[in-house]
């Protein structure tokens, strides 16, 4: 199972990939995001994003 990932700046699609897991910060943390998660609106921080493919 994946979902889909799309990472945008006002220019241009930097990424669209389909992952099996998206690990973010937050204001309050890091978060992981797993196909058929719950939804969530939060802010998001400036740091890495961690991105777990399907073969890893």
């Amino acid at each position: 199972m994946t979902l889909n990932l799309c990472v945008l700046t006002p220019n241009r699609i930097v990424w669209d990939s389909e992952v099996k897991e998206i690990i973010l910060s937050t204001n309050s943390g890091q978060i992981g995001v797993l196909p058929n998660h719950a939804p969530i609106a939060t802010a998001v921080d400036i740091g890495i994003l961690r991105i777990r493919f399907n073969d890893q």
